[in-house]
């Protein structure tokens, strides 16, 4: 068996996918990060026939007519639409090859920690059917540390908070595996969706999700800022039923996103109360490792450390990190038997 698989290795292209809910990135191994586009799919709605993935599927979302529906498969960091799932990882895995292959690749995805068997087997059979030949799952949090360059493998205590688009991920790991995880359903996504609430509610006015997401990059943060930002948006204005622009400023969308900010720091508090002492002297003395897109919130890493007084490290590319740490583990076969859930 050895020799066959072998033998298979020298005609596949080996991938490692962070199969996101807002973002999926593909990793090629000997080449890097090859895909980096939106979890997004559009189709049209009588024949299910797929119109656009990815960047220009996203371009879609909300701007449809009614024979095309732009989906997100993806949801809170899993698999919400089973046949959507497949087509996406088919489309991602034929791009990130760019050539047609005689062999399926050998396939390491990251998923949430605590993904049920059953959520396991949908991620199993979506890329079997998208064309894996081997497949291999990596708890996020693991290969955020192994991204960001931590002794996983040490019987020492590192703790990752990743901040994705549908979950934050919170873990302490030692020896290559979790001591303790805690996650919650609340990351970036969320954060789109209150201050999409926040100005319907205050202003009358109601905007899309690309328009929040926009605020959030440009004007959102964790701590007041030192300097007042504004940010002009657009939307209709629900008592006219008329498009309108306005002008919001920092302070209120800090304001907006107190909630979600609270519960990831609430995550990480209960995190941090549940770990061995041992290890938890270990993180006094390594710090926090944020990452995830969420972590590119302004303030978020200041806020974290005046909340539990401990050092934090943001790292370098958070957008990037689990799918790196992802590839190091595709080249690292032991590495990858050790962290990966048993097949």
């Amino acid at each position: 068996m050895g020799l066959i698989d072998n033998f298979l290795n020298l005609f596949s292209t080996d991938l490692a996918i962070d199969l996101g809910t807002a973002n999926t990135l593909v990793y090629l191994k000997g080449q890097g990060i090859v895909v980096d586009e939106p979890s997004v799919v559009a189709i049209e709605r009588k024949s299910g026939a797929v119109i656009a993935v990815g960047i220009e599927a996203k371009k879609m979302l909300g701007r449809t007519p009614e024979g095309i529906h732009a989906i997100r498969p993806m949801k809170e960091g899993v698999i919400a639409d089973f046949e959507i799932a497949e087509k996406m990882l088919g489309y991602f895995i034929k791009k990130a090859q760019n050539r047609r292959t005689f062999v399926g690749p050998r396939v390491v995805v990251c998923v949430p920690s605590r993904i049920t068997q059953v959520e396991q087997r949908a991620v199993r059979e979506s890329v079997e059917l998208a064309g894996g030949r081997e497949i291999y799952l990596i708890e996020e949090p693991v290969a955020a540390a192994v991204g960001a360059g931590l002794p996983i493998c040490e019987p020492a205590g590192n703790m990752v908070v990743d901040i994705g688009g549908g979950t934050t991920d919170v873990a302490v790991i030692s020896l290559s595996g979790i001591v303790y995880s805690e996650s919650v359903k609340v990351a970036g996504n969320n954060m789109d969706d209150v201050i999409v609430s926040y100005i319907k509610k205050k202003y009358n006015l109601l905007i899309g999700d690309h328009m929040a997401e926009q605020i959030k990059k440009q004007i959102g943060s964790a701590c007041p800022l030192p300097e007042r930002k504004t940010f002009a948006i657009k939307g209709r204005d629900l008592v006219f039923g008329i498009p309108k622009t306005l002008v919001v400023h920092s302070e209120e969308i800090h304001e907006a996103l107190m909630e979600p900010v609270s519960a990831i720091i609430n995550a990480i508090k209960v995190a941090l109360e549940n770990t061995p002492p041992e290890l938890a002297g270990d993180i006094i003395d390594r710090g926090i490792v944020l990452t995830g897109g969420g972590a590119l919130l302004r303030g978020l890493d200041v806020r974290v450390k005046e909340e539990t007084g401990l050092p934090i490290i943001t790292v370098e590319n958070p957008l990037t990190t689990v799918v790196q740490g992802t590839g190091k583990a595709l080249d690292d076969l032991d590495l990858l038997r050790k962290i990966a859930y048993p097949n």
